[in-house]
């Protein structure tokens, strides 16, 4: 019976009590939630469960295996730590939205039908939009329209690949797709669009940092790892995948670097690090699938936690901005420490989560015979530790001293900072551990002499780089500024297109209007000329005149017919 109710309702359905909470009930009631999901979670044997029948096709509420338990781990992991991270918070909007949102994402990876991810795919969309539009700016309530435009689309995508998918293979059940059908390309660009694919990844940079502190942390938990469940599940092997994960690991580097919302560089982090999750997905060996969807588990964490810690500081500072802050560690001593574990462990330190997790993608690639794959990784991670690893910290803790002082951070905020960073170094420090919970059986071992030296030579070059680039003045300044990409074309671009298509329209149409008045009149003048009271027709005509006429005619229609 257990195993009959998805444990993503308990979340949704226990939302509605959140209203009627208050003070320290409201808090227990937030924590205790999660747990007692997560119990259920761990109670779970695998299996399906929950077969029912819609328009003659079979549904599946539940599919437990070792994939969707170990996304059930890390989504209830994020939304405990998250809950505690927001205990301070009296808004009630998000508090609901956030169990709503973690429940949904939930329902999601239990999912064992297409119409049921749906259904749970597109609760998460509204949820997640909820958790934006919380923080009451014109541009959280303008980045939340178009965030929910986009994720509604592939909603809307993935509900037309799914009846495409039933139509050619007779099922609706959630396996593997593969890209042999039309429904398996439109179920790709439905899953691409929530796992931030090139050219379908502005939302993420546009939405996430207007979030408020802890929308931040959660939406950085949930909407792309769900993307990244769902590739993992359709489509593992699929090589096409590899090439759109190269080029995500590798192009949000260059915006990063001259990003000043030191949150909107964490968001062009995230998509960096989806990019290794892809290129895994596509590799499709049991070593890259075993990589791709440990490194969401790790990315969940150390993302996580660097997003608190500049959540912290937008909380006690009231901006993120580069060009703004730095000196903070004489305020904020323990954000400042637990900023450096997320990024170390975003860095791939060794005895950090990020050691344990990306390397596996990167061996697989290069076993595989991918060497420019693996190149492209390399540069990659080089890349993350200049934009996160240094810039994150530098900026926002150490750089120039901009004068601020506040406080540190509330308790609940440090305490939710220090549990992730523990489990950051935990996973990092005993990775057999933590691969037991991994899809396949595994072997690997990170902690190799050739793999530690090369990660470290790595890693040294590239502070040495940050050092060179800062000292001669060739990096990029801080500056008060907003950086477009892709996002040009619809945000630039397509409204200066509207209005000047919106210009030439009017034009046209008043120079239309004008001439149809103009023969309007000519032919009311026309009309009344003949038909008037002093027109031909309306003359009085002598019976010998209309006899002739009717005449006339008749011979006319006579010919005619006859010819």
């Amino acid at each position: 019976m257990i195993a009959e109710f998805p444990p993503g309702l308990i979340l949704i359905l226990g939302a509605a009590a959140v209203p009627l909470l208050k003070g320290r009930a409201r808090s227990v009631y937030l924590l205790l939630l999660p747990v007692l999901v997560f119990v259920q979670v761990l109670a779970l044997p695998e299996g399906d469960y929950g077969h029912f029948m819609l328009a003659g096709q079979e549904l599946v509420a539940m599919r437990v295996d070792r994939l969707s338990l170990l996304f059930a781990y890390v989504f209830l992991i994020a939304a405990f730590l998250c809950a505690i991270f927001a205990l301070h918070v009296k808004d009630t909007l998000q508090h609901v939205a956030g169990l709503v949102y973690a429940g949904s994402a939930l329902g999601a990876i239990f999912a064992g039908d297409l119409i049921t991810l749906f259904v749970f795919w597109e609760i998460s969309a509204v949820a997640s939009v909820m958790l934006i539009w919380a923080a009451r700016t014109e541009q959280a309530f303008r980045a939340g329209m178009r965030y929910l435009v986009v994720q509604l689309t592939a909603g809307m995508l993935l509900l037309i690949g799914a009846l495409l998918y039933a139509k050619d293979t007779g099922t609706l059940l959630f396996d593997y797709i593969g890209l042999g059908s039309a429904a398996g390309f439109v179920l790709l660009v439905a899953m691409g669009i929530k796992s931030a694919f090139p050219f379908l990844h502005n939302w993420l940079q546009d939405a996430y940092p207007e979030s408020t502190p802890t929308g931040t942390v959660l939406l950085s938990a949930f909407t792309t790892k769900l993307g990244i469940y769902a590739l993992a599940r359709a489509f593992p092997g699929t090589e096409a995948l590899i090439w759109i994960g190269v080029t995500m690991a590798a192009f949000p580097i260059f915006y990063a670097v001259i990003e000043n919302d030191l949150r909107r560089v964490l968001a062009y982090s995230l998509n960096n690090q989806l990019g290794f999750m892809v290129v895994g997905i596509g590799l499709g060996t049991e070593l890259a699938l075993n990589g791709a969807v440990a490194h969401a588990f790790a990315d969940i964490l150390f993302k996580g936690l660097l997003f608190m810690s500049m959540g912290a500081v937008l909380l006690r500072v009231g901006t993120v901005k580069g060009s703004e802050l730095g000196g903070l560690y004489k305020s904020m001593p323990w954000t400042t420490g637990f900023c450096i574990v997320g990024a170390a462990s975003i860095s791939a330190f060794p005895l950090f989560s990020g050691f344990v997790t990306k390397s596996m993608v990167m061996s697989a690639a290069a076993g595989e015979g991918y060497t420019a794959v693996w190149l492209v990784l390399l540069f990659a991670s080089a890349g993350v530790f200049h934009h996160a690893g240094i810039k994150i910290p530098y900026f926002a803790f150490f750089a120039h001293d901009s004068g601020k002082r506040c406080k540190e951070a509330p308790h609940n905020m440090l305490i939710a900072m220090g549990l992730t960073a523990v489990l950051c170094i935990g996973v990092g420090t005993f990775p057999a551990l933590f691969y037991q919970l991994l899809p396949h059986t595994t072997d690997y071992q990170p902690y190799t002499m050739s793999h530690v030296f090369d990660q470290m030579h790595l890693l040294v070059f590239s502070a040495l780089a940050f050092a060179v680039l800062m000292r001669t003045g060739i990096y990029p300044p801080e500056l008060r500024s907003i950086n477009l990409d892709f996002d040009w074309s619809y945000r630039r671009f397509a409204p200066q297109v509207v209005t000047v298509v919106s210009r030439a329209s009017s034009v046209w149409f008043t120079a239309i209007s004008e001439r149809g008045a103009l023969a309007l009149r000519k032919l009311v003048l026309f009309v009344y000329r003949y038909c008037g009271p002093e027109g031909l027709i309306s003359r009085t005509w002598t019976t010998g005149t209309i006899t002739l006429w009717v005449t006339l005619l008749l011979t006319a229609y006579l010919l005619l017919y006859y010819l």
